[in-house]
């Protein structure tokens, strides 16, 4: 900005609507103010069925399955977070085509404060829902074609119930499970959480986080592979929603 300080912008829209939900200017990339903008958002329009982000912080980490402590609030909500391949941001093509024409008419100039910026982003929030027709909509505006989600923000998080079928386990403080007396390295991102594990061959587990694969143990080698870089989205995972909700 024209002070010299950085604004990063969080902005979420709805792919369908093209909907602007939010745009809301940060002083640096904060998990605390992220976590706040999007309980404000759900608590407004409601919960999407999945979230589709980059791999960048705060949606995402090193760790098993890339979660992240916003992707696992995501998925005790009932979301499902869903990243784009590293280095293929036309995979969120919409979102950032949006992005572009933010960058041209609130950026340029920028303001000379964040607060002056958060009035610039907000003028151009308006414009762009109520104002400008889009012709993949028809030549109609986002605001009037945008029907906020049936699910609302849950006042508190209820645990999730696994089939009787899986092995239930619970993660260590120190990101941990034990197997069949065999202790495994799961995630610190899961720690004092419950994950399931489902027998899908002799000795082969598939490993969720309430309903989300994040691996596949094996307790002959006692590991657990990453399949969420290296293996596609099943097909039931991709049925538990419909309703994308994408962000930066």
């Amino acid at each position: 900005m024209k002070n010299g300080n950085y604004c990063f912008p969080l902005t979420v829209s709805d792919l369908s609507s093209r909907y602007l939900l939010g745009c809301d200017a940060h002083p640096a990339i904060s998990l605390e103010k992220s976590f706040a903008h999007f309980k404000g958002l759900f608590t407004i329009y409601g919960l999407p069925g999945r979230i589709r982000t980059d791999n960048g912080v705060p949606f995402a980490s090193n760790a098993l399955a890339r979660l992240s402590q916003l992707s696992v609030w995501f998925i005790k909500l009932g979301i499902y977070p869903e990243l784009i391949e590293p280095g293929k941001p036309q995979q969120n093509g919409v979102h950032e085509r949006m992005h572009r024409t933010l960058n041209q008419e609130a950026t340029i100039p920028p303001a000379s404060s964040l607060r002056g910026q958060q009035r610039k982003l907000d003028r151009f929030r308006e414009e762009f829902n109520q104002e400008r027709p889009h012709e993949a909509l028809g030549m109609k505006r986002p605001g009037e074609v945008y029907q906020a989600s049936s699910r609302a923000m849950p006042k508190q998080i209820e645990p999730y119930d696994y089939p009787a079928h899986y092995l239930v386990r619970k993660v260590s403080r120190a990101g941990t499970i034990r197997v069949l007396r065999r202790q495994i390295f799961v995630s610190n991102t899961l720690q004092e959480g419950y994950v399931g594990l489902e027998e899908v061959d002799d000795g082969v587990y598939d490993l969720y986080f309430c309903f989300y694969q994040i691996g596949r143990y094996e307790l002959k080698t006692n590991r657990i592979r990453d399949i969420v870089s290296k293996v596609g989205v099943s097909r039931r995972q991709v049925d538990l929603a419909s309703r994308v909700l994408p962000m930066s």
